[in-house]
């Protein structure tokens, strides 16, 4: 046999098979091209849905966060604001009740002084009533000689 017969043989088996393949294989081989391309770019479509998502659920969780800080800030604040207020009404109030306590000192001051000099005055009274008796030798009567006595005592208590 001839070379060339054999090549044309060959040549002819070889279009055949391609064409059986072709005609037969290759609409499945393609079809299952396709599907697997399809799922890789369903696939990849995931993936960045999925990447975008995160990325959306970072940037919401840091908006979260932030929020979170800025109001923990304020209610620090708030309450440091809060504390000052009742410090200085605490001060107010101890002032004020200082004062009233200064104030109720000097009016008991006053009352024991008024009292001390009222004792004193009828002390001085007495003793200018002794002192007048001794003086004229005789007994003067405290009763008869009230508003004399009084007088004296109102002189001599206001000095």
């Amino acid at each position: 046999m001839d070379i060339a017969v054999t090549l044309v043989i060959q040549g002819l088996v070889f279009f055949g098979v391609a064409w059986l393949v072709m005609k037969f294989m290759w609409p499945h081989i393609i079809a299952a091209i396709e599907a697997r391309q399809k799922k890789i770019a369903e696939g990849l479509a995931a993936a960045s849905k999925s990447e975008k998502d995160l990325d959306e659920a970072q940037a919401r969780s840091k908006e979260i966060i932030r929020e979170a800080r800025d109001r923990a800030a304020q209610i620090v604040d708030q309450a440091s604001k809060r504390s000052n207020e009742i410090v200085d009404e605490a001060k107010g109030t101890a002032a004020g009740e200082a004062q009233r306590l200064v104030a109720q000192a000097h009016d008991e001051v006053a009352r024991e002084t008024t009292r001390a000099r009222e004792g004193l005055a009828k002390e001085v009274g007495k003793l200018a009533v002794e002192g007048a008796s001794r003086l004229l030798q005789r007994e003067i009567d405290p009763k008869t000689h009230a508003e004399l006595l009084d007088r004296l005592a109102a002189e001599v208590a206001r000095g």
